[in-house]
C-alpha cells in the first residue's frame, strides 16, 4: 500500500516520531512518502494516511489542522490514523481544548485512532513566548518520547493495513 505520513513539527521532535512510524511501515513493505502537511497537494494517490502534529498551547500546528480541514473528504475515504506529540500529552490543563478538537477532527475524517505521545522539550530552541508558557506550566527540559511505544503503535497500523488488504482480496462466495 502507498501510505502518506504527514507530521507537523516546529523543532523536529515530532518529525522524528513520524520518521519512526514511516520506517516501521517501510519495513513491512509499504511504499511510504513523508511529506510536511503544508506540502501535501493531494490525498488521492495514497491508500492510507498517518497525520500528526506537535501540540502547542493545547492545539495542533496550523499546517496540520489546515490539511485535515481542506482534505477532510478524501481523508474520510481511506484509513487514517492521527497522532499528537508534546507537553499536552503530560499536562492535564492543556488536554481539554485539544481533546475536543481532536475528537471532532477524528469523527469528521473517520480516523481509525488518535494516539498521544509525550514530546521533547529543549528551552534553548523556543521563542520567548513559548518559554514563558512553558515556565508557567512548569515544563522541564528533556526528551520524554517513548520511541518503542511509537514503534509498537506503528506495528498496530501495519496489522490493520494487512487486515484491510486481506479483506479487499477476498473473493465473494458463489
Amino acid at each position: 500500500m502507498r501510505v502518506l505520513v504527514a507530521v507537523a513539527s516546529r523543532h523536529g521532535g515530532t518529525q522524528e516520531i513520524g520518521e519512526v512510524i514511516a520506517d516501521v511501515l517501510r519495513g513491512a513493505g509499504h511504499d511510504v512518502d513523508e511529506v510536511e502537511p503544508g506540502d501535501v497537494a493531494l490525498i488521492d494517490p495514497y491508500d492510507a494516511v498517518v497525520l500528526g502534529s506537535a501540540v502547542y498551547n493545547g492545539r495542533w500546528l496550523p499546517e496540520a489542522r489546515e490539511l485535515a480541514q481542506r482534505a477532510a473528504t478524501p481523508l474520510s475515504r481511506r484509513p487514517v490514523w492521527l497522532l499528537s506529540s508534546g507537553l499536552a500529552a503530560t499536562l492535564p490543563a492543556s488536554v481539554a481544548k485539544s481533546s475536543t478538537e481532536m475528537r471532532d477532527l477524528g469523527e469528521r475524517i473517520a480516523a481509525r485512532g488518535h494516539r498521544k505521545f509525550a514530546g521533547r522539550l529543549n528551552r534553548s530552541v523556543l521563542s520567548f513566548a513559548e518559554r514563558t508558557i512553558i515556565a508557567a506550566a512548569r515544563g522541564r527540559d528533556g526528551d520524554y518520547r517513548d520511541l518503542d511505544a511509537v514503534r509498537d503503535w506503528a506495528r498496530t497500523i501495519v496489522a490493520e493495513l494487512e487486515d484491510a488488504t486481506a479483506e479487499q482480496h477476498r473473493l465473494p462466495l458463489p
